[in-house]
């Protein structure tokens, strides 16, 4: 991916060749954005000037991403910046898809993957745990019914009404996150056929990531963006940063402001990644039955974790809203938000 170099930090990544993206419709503005999340109130006043506010914005995982830095040093804010790009552009290279040296391409072809990297073991334990949490509902292992509807919708004869129920149940029959085994010697898949995909938690993965390096270099008063949402402390203002659930039937609409502190928040949604044009069928599987989520318009998750509030952000979109406090306390999560078909907003506590 090219990057040029515009004033001051601001910076922008060429598009990723990465196809049906389900983050990349997502407008990035003002103070915070997100997958599901829209800025509010635009630059802070108060304690932090905007001469300190050092910004790069471009693409990690094909999801629009965004690094916002207050900071009295221009060329420590540059240094800094360059350091969070080089740490995404590595974990793109372990954890992308569409990369066929990735550490992940690798082991979905083969099947197995010797003296894997720490962090694929780390994510793919992660996910283990949240799969457990959640009691199946988020299992990255549903990347066979990623490729069935998406061939299936990519044939100019496709039958709108979806893969049919003989290939749905071939493809599910290579699902399950029960069948990988990990530990930091090998991963390894205990069927044939099986295909991982980390799009429901990578994002959160890598937010987190950026966060911990800014932290440890002593950065604080910050808002990252790696296709999910981290906050370190509060805004600069000294008040918690602002954000806002999308409207996804309206352009800028918004549906609920939401305070973040030192938190992180993700959004799915069917909406992001459509296979066709009715919207009927969308990138969230429920592993259960292989069909395409459409309980809701979309899930916010708050919690301590980008990586936690990106798992369990997916797992909602499956499940029924009753279900929603035992596996965000079970996962560790905070607060959920369901935008329901006609607009209204839920929202549960762990």
């Amino acid at each position: 991916m090219s990057k040029t170099m515009t004033e001051g930090l601001r910076k922008t990544r060429g598009a990723s060749s990465a196809p049906m993206s389900r983050r990349r419709f997502i407008r990035i503005s003002g103070a915070v954005a997100g997958l599901g999340l829209a800025a509010l109130g635009g630059r802070f006043p108060g304690k932090a000037a905007p001469s300190l506010l050092h910004e790069w914005r471009g693409v990690a995982l094909g999801a629009d991403a965004s690094l916002r830095i207050y900071h009295p040093d221009a060329a420590d804010a540059e240094r800094l910046v360059a350091d969070a790009v080089a740490e995404v552009h590595r974990l793109e290279r372990v954890f992308s898809l569409y990369d066929n040296t990735s550490a992940l391409s690798r082991l979905n072809r083969d099947g197995t993957l010797a003296d894997p990297p720490q962090e694929l073991v780390e994510l793919l334990a992660a996910s283990a745990r949240y799969s457990r949490a959640t009691g199946g509902a988020f299992d990255p292992t549903v990347q066979p019914l990623w490729e069935l509807y998406a061939a299936h919708f990519g044939r100019p004869d496709a039958d709108p009404n979806g893969p049919s129920t003989a290939d749905i149940a071939i493809a599910r029959a290579r699902c399950g996150y029960e069948g990988v085994a990990v530990d930091d010697g090998q991963v390894a898949f205990a069927r044939p056929g099986m295909a991982v995909t980390l799009n429901g938690i990578a994002q959160g993965y890598i937010t987190d990531r950026v966060a911990e390096l800014l932290r440890a270099r002593g950065v604080t008063h910050t808002l990252v963006d790696m296709g999910e949402t981290r906050a370190l402390d509060g805004s600069p203002a000294g008040r918690p940063w602002s954000v806002g659930i999308k409207d996804p039937r309206v352009e800028d609409g918004l549906l609920a402001k939401l305070a973040l502190d030192n938190q992180a928040i993700a959004t799915s949604g069917g909406y992001g990644t459509e296979f066709d044009a009715a919207g009927r069928f969308n990138h969230i599987f429920d592993p259960a039955t292989g069909l395409c989520a459409n309980r809701y318009l979309s899930v916010s998750v708050i919690a301590p974790t980008a990586t936690c509030a990106d798992a369990l952000s997916t797992a909602l979109s499956i499940l029924p809203i009753d279900r929603a406090s035992s596996a965000l306390a079970g996962a560790g999560a905070t607060r959920a938000y369901f935008v329901l078909p006609d607009g209204s907003v839920v929202d549960r506590s762990a």
